[in-house]
C-alpha cells in the first residue's frame, strides 16, 4: 500500500480531484433509516457506492462516528471501500496531535484498527509529534497547514521569522520532515491566494482542500491556485453539499448527481487552469 501512488492512480483513473467527505449527522440522515449506528453505516455505504465513480478519495470524519458509538461501523465502512472500490484511498480525518508514545497509539488506531490509507494530523507540537506517523510505510500523513475556518488566522498567519506560520509548516513538510515521501497538507479553499503561496513553497505535495460546497470556496479560484505541475495535486473535499443533497429516500441518487456536478465543475476548472498555464 502506497498512499501517494494510489492517489495518483485514482486521479488519472477517475479523471477527478473530488473527495467526498463522510460526516454523517444522525439528525440529517433520512428518517426511514433510523438513528442507530447501523443506520450511520447504511447511509455512508450507500453514499460511497453511489459516488465512487466520481471520486479520487473518501474522507470519513472520525468524530461523527465516535460521538454516536459507531466506531465499529467506521471500521466496516473503510473495509467496504477497500473491498468494493479498490484503489480509492481513504483519508481518516482525525486531526490527531500528540507526542511520542501517544502519537504511536493514535497511529495504530488510524492505520491498524481502521485501516486508513492516510490520516490528518495537527503538526503544531513539532516534529516529534509527526515522526511516529511516518514509521508506517506507504501511509499518508496530511498536516494541517492553512485551514478553511475563519479562526485559523489566529495562529496560522502569525509572523515567524519573516514568514507566516503556515508557510513554515509547508516548508518543513516539503523538506526535512518528509523523509517518507508520504506527507501532504491541508489547505482551505476559502484562502486561494494563500493556497497558491503554499503550492509555490511545497512543490507537488498533495493537498487536501476542504471548503468548497457548503463552506463557499470558489472552485475555479481554488483549482487555479493549487494545481500541481503534473496537472493534479489536489484532493478537493465536499461533504454536506453531497451527503444531504436530498433528505428522503433518494439520498444516494441525489448524492451521485451532486458529486457528478462537482466533479465536472472541478474538471472544467482544471482544463481552464491548465490551458492558461500552457498558453
Amino acid at each position: 500500500m502506497n498512499f501517494s501512488l494510489s492517489l495518483r492512480q485514482a486521479w488519472a483513473r477517475a479523471d477527478s480531484m473530488l473527495c467526498v467527505g463522510l460526516d454523517p449527522d444522525p439528525e440529517r440522515i433520512p428518517a426511514a433509516l433510523g438513528r442507530s449506528p447501523e443506520a450511520i453505516f447504511t447511509f455512508c455505504r450507500d453514499i460511497v457506492d453511489a459516488t465512487a465513480a466520481c471520486v479520487c478519495a473518501f474522507k470519513p470524519q472520525i468524530a461523527y462516528f465516535s460521538a454516536v458509538r459507531a466506531e465499529r461501523e467506521l471500521e466496516r465502512l473503510i473495509e467496504h471501500i477497500h473491498v468494493q472500490h479498490p484503489g480509492i484511498p481513504v483519508i481518516l480525518d482525525a486531526k490527531r496531535g500528540d507526542i511520542g508514545s501517544t502519537a504511536e497509539r493514535y497511529a495504530v488506531e488510524a492505520f491498524e484498527r481502521y485501516g486508513a490509507d492516510a490520516v490528518t494530523i495537527n503538526p503544531y507540537m513539532g516534529f516529534d509529534s509527526v515522526e511516529p506517523w511516518l514509521a508506517w510505510e506507504g501511509r499518508g500523513v496530511i498536516l494541517l497547514c492553512r485551514t478553511s475556518n475563519p479562526g485559523g488566522s489566529d495562529l496560522q498567519a502569525l509572523n515567524v521569522g519573516g514568514e507566516a506560520l503556515y508557510e513554515r509548516v509547508a516548508r518543513l513538510a516539503a523538506g526535512p520532515w518528509n523523509a517518507s515521501g508520504q506527507i501532504g497538507l491541508v489547505l482551505g479553499a476559502t484562502f486561494p491566494a494563500e493556497l497558491a503561496r503554499v503550492r509555490a513553497i511545497a512543490g507537488n505535495l498533495p493537498m487536501l482542500v476542504p471548503g468548497i460546497g457548503a463552506q463557499g470556496g470558489d472552485v475555479a479560484a481554488t483549482v487555479a491556485a493549487g494545481l500541481a505541475d503534473d496537472g493534479w495535486g489536489m484532493v478537493i473535499n465536499s461533504s454536506r453539499a453531497i451527503l444531504y443533497a436530498d433528505p428522503g429516500a433518494r439520498f444516494a441518487q441525489a448524492a451521485a448527481q451532486a458529486a457528478e456536478r462537482t466533479r465536472d465543475e472541478i474538471r472544467a476548472a482544471r482544463t481552464a487552469a491548465w490551458t492558461t498555464r500552457a498558453g
